[in-house]
C-alpha cells in the first residue's frame, strides 16, 4: 500500500517540481504551459496546508502549520473554484492535446475534491484525531532523509501546535472548534463509533511517539512544550469521549452517496456489485492455482498436507526474527533486482532501494507494509521508503500492540518488495524524480486504483521468477486483493457482518487474526472503498497489457512496455490506455 499523507481538511495536494519529460519525448514545449496551469492550484496548497509543501521539500514552510479553521477552509474553497474557472474557460481554446489532457486532470481533480467537500459540509459531523494530526506533522520533519538544519522546524511547530506561538491557538482548540461547527446543524452524520474507540485505544502511542523522535535527532527544548501539548491532547480525547462518542453512529456503514464518491476518488468507476462479483469469480480462479502449486511445494517438502491453507501455515512457521529481518529483507530485495534484469521486466536506476522497519507510533497510523514516497516539489536526493511494520496496534478495548506473522517469514518477503519497492512503488515514484513528468500528472492525476493497480501488477510480472513457496504466497496475496474487491463493497451494502469477512481472511486467505483485524478497519470505517482498487488496476493493466500484445505480436517488448507506462506518471487507466494506443503501439510497430 502507498501511503500518502494529506492534511485534515486539505482540498488539494502539493504537486511535484520534477525534470520536464513529456509523453511525447519529441516535443516538450507542451510542459511548461501546462505547469504554469498547475502552479496555479500548487500556490493554494502551499498557502493552506504548509506541512505538504514542507514535506514536498521546501523549507521556507517547515515551521509553518495550517489553521483548520472554517473561515481558512472557505478561503481555500473560494480561491480553488477561482482556479477552476480558469481551467474551464482555457480548455476550449487549448490546441496542444497534451496541454488539454492535463487541464481534464486538473478540472476533474477539482470537482471531485469540490463534491466530496460539499457533501461532508451539508451532511458530515467531522472526527479529526488530533494525536495523529500532531504527530504526522512533526514525523515529516523528524526523518533521517530530512537535512538536519531543516529538523530544528519540528521544534518551532510543536509549540504552534500548542499554542505557544503568538497568534496561535492550540491546534486541539481549533479542530474541537470545527466538529462543533458541523454539530450545531441538524440531520448531520456522525462518525463511526467503531472509528473513534478505535483511535482513543491507539492515541497513546502517538503521545509516546513524539518524544522518541526529538530524543532520536538530538532536539533540545521540546519537554515544556510537548507537556503542555500533551494536556491539551488528553483533553480533547476526554471531549471526544465525553461530546461526540456518545452521537457516533453504531453502524459503520456509509450512506451510498458517500460510498459512491470515496469508490470515484480512488478510482474506481464501475458500481459496487460489479467490482465484488468480478472479486468473487478471481477469488475462485486464484484459489484453484493455489492448490497446484501448494502441492508442489508439499512434495519439496515432504509434507502430507497439500491444501493451500495448510502449506501456508507451514511456511509460516519459519519465522524470521529480530535484528535478521531487515537483513533478510534486504538480501530479497537483491534477489529481485537480478530477476528484474535477468528477464528484462523494467529499468532500473543506479541506485539501492530503501527498506526500514517502521515505528510503533507508525504503525498506529499505518498498519500494513507500504512505501513512503519521496519529497516531489523540491527533491534533493531523497528516495521513497519501503516501511515494514511488525506488530499490528491494539484496537478498541485491547491492551498491547498484537505480534502479526504475515510478514515475517521467508516466502513473504517475495511479493512485499515486488510490491512496495521493485518493480512496484518505489520504482514507480522515484522514476518520476529522476525522469520528470508535468506536474498535474505527477500528482493531481493520483488516484489509488492507477497508484495500487501497478504495485499489484509489479507483483505479477514478478511472480512467475520466485521460487515455489514465494509464488503460492503472492497467490495468496493476490488472493486477499480479490477478497477485498467483495469483502469491502458487501460489508457497505450490509450483504455481509465483520465477523463474515474475519472468517474469510483467517479460514481461506489464511491470514493472521491481527492482520484481518486492521483489513476489516479498512473496509469498514478506516477507508471504505480503497482497498477495491489494486484489485480493479491491476485487471484495467492487465486487459492493457493483454490487447497491446495481440496488437504487436512478437514486437511487443515488455521492458520497454513497462518503462513506457512508468513514464506517463500516475495518469488514471482511460488516459493510459489512450497513451499506449496512440503513442506506444506506433512507435513500436514503426521501429
Amino acid at each position: 500500500m502507498l501511503k500518502k499523507f494529506a492534511a485534515v481538511l486539505a482540498l488539494t495536494v502539493a504537486a511535484p517540481c520534477l525534470a520536464q519529460t513529456a509523453p511525447n519525448p519529441t516535443d516538450r514545449s507542451w510542459i511548461t504551459k501546462s505547469n504554469q496551469y498547475t502552479e496555479l492550484l500548487i500556490d493554494i496548497s502551499k498557502e493552506h496546508e504548509p506541512e505538504d509543501a514542507s514535506s514536498e521539500g521546501l523549507s521556507h514552510y517547515d515551521p509553518l502549520i495550517a489553521q483548520p479553521t472554517k473561515a481558512d477552509e472557505d478561503k481555500e474553497i473560494a480561491e480553488t473554484r477561482a482556479v477552476l474557472a480558469k481551467y474551464e474557460a482555457a480548455l476550449p481554446k487549448e490546441k496542444n492535446k497534451y496541454v488539454a489532457e492535463d487541464l481534464h486532470i486538473l478540472i476533474h481533480s477539482i470537482q471531485l475534491e469540490l463534491k466530496q467537500h460539499d457533501y461532508s459540509e451539508a451532511h458530515e459531523v467531522p472526527y479529526l484525531n488530533a494525536s495523529s494530526y500532531v504527530f504526522s506533522g512533526l514525523r515529516s520533519l523528524l526523518d533521517d532523509q530530512v537535512a538536519a538544519d531543516r529538523r530544528k522546524a519540528a521544534l518551532v511547530r510543536l509549540r504552534k501546535y500548542a499554542g505557544l506561538e503568538p497568534g496561535y491557538q492550540p491546534i486541539s482548540d481549533l479542530l474541537k472548534q470545527r466538529t462543533e461547527e458541523q454539530m450545531a446543524k441538524l440531520g448531520m452524520i456522525y462518525p463511526a463509533k467503531a472509528r473513534i474507540e478505535t483511535d482513543l485505544a491507539r492515541n497513546a502511542m502517538y503521545l509516546d511517539g513524539i518524544p522518541a523522535l526529538f530524543k532520536q535527532y538530538g532536539i533540545t527544548g521540546w519537554e515544556a512544550p510537548y507537556a503542555k501539548l500533551k494536556t491539551e491532547l488528553t483533553d480533547y480525547d476526554a471531549w471526544v469521549r465525553k461530546q461526540l462518542l456518545p452521537k457516533a453512529r453504531t453502524d459503520f456503514r456509509l450512506p451510498p452517496a458517500e460510498y459512491a464518491l470515496d469508490l470515484e476518488s480512488y478510482g474506481i468507476d464501475i458500481p459496487p456489485a460489479q467490482i465484488a462479483a468480478m472479486g468473487h469469480k478471481a477469488f475462485t480462479e486464484y484459489q484453484a492455482e493455489m492448490q497446484t502449486i501448494a502441492a508442489q511445494v508439499a512434495k519439496q517438502h515432504g509434507w502430507q498436507q497439500t491444501d493451500y491453507r495448510d502449506v501456508i501455515r507451514h511456511l509460516k512457521q519459519d519465522q524470521i526474527t529480530g535484528d535478521a529481518i531487515l537483513p533478510y529483507y534486504k538480501q530479497r530485495l537483491k534477489d529481485i533486482e537480478t530477476i528484474i534484469v535477468t528477464n528484462r521486466l523494467v529499468s532500473l536506476p543506479n541506485r539501492p532501494a530503501r527498506i526500514r522497519l517502521g515505528t510503533p507510533a507508525e504503525s498506529a497510523q499505518e498498519p500494513a507494509p507500504h512505501m513512503d514516497p519521496p519529497p516531489l516539489l523540491n527533491n534533493t536526493g531523497q528516495q521513497g521508503e519501503f516501511v515494514l511494520p511488525l506488530n499490528m496496534p491494539s484496537g478498541a478495548g485491547s491492551g498491547k500492540s498484537q505480534k502479526v506473522d504475515d510478514y515475517t517469514f521467508g516466502a513473504a518477503a517475495w511479493t512485499l518488495i515486488a510490491h512496495e519497492a521493485r518493480p512496484g512503488h518505489e520504482l514507480q515514484f522515484d522514476s518520476m524524480v529522476e525522469h520528470g513528468v508535468s506536474l498535474a500528472r505527477a500528482l493531481y492525476a493520483f488516484n489509488s486504483t492507477n497508484v495500487e493497480g501497478w504495485g499489484l501488477y509489479a507483483e505479477y510480472i514478478t511472480q512467475p521468477y520466485m521460487p515455489l513457496d514465494g509464488q503460492l504466497i503472492s497467490l495468496q496475496f493476490r488472493l486477499l486483493r480479490a477478497a477485498r474487491a467483495f469483502l469491502d463493497p458487501e460489508l457497505q451494502m450490509g450483504k455481509i457482518q465483520p465477523a463474515d469477512a474475519m472468517k474469510v481472511l483467517t479460514q481461506d486467505c489464511v491470514f493472521s487474526v491481527p492482520f484481518a483485524n486492521q483489513e476489516v478497519e479498512r473496509y469498514t470505517f478506516r477507508m471504505p472503498g480503497q482497498a477495491n482498487s489494486y484489485f480493479y488496476g491491476y485487471t484495467k493493466l492487465l486487459q492493457l497489457r493483454k490487447d497491446t500484445q495481440a496488437k504487436l505480436g512478437p514486437k511487443f517488448d515488455q521492458k520497454k512496455f513497462h518503462d513506457f507506462i512508468l513514464s506517463q506518471g500516475l495518469l488514471p487507466p482511460d488516459l493510459m490506455r489512450k497513451a499506449v494506443m496512440e503513442e506506444f503501439i506506433p512507435s513500436q510497430q514503426g521501429a
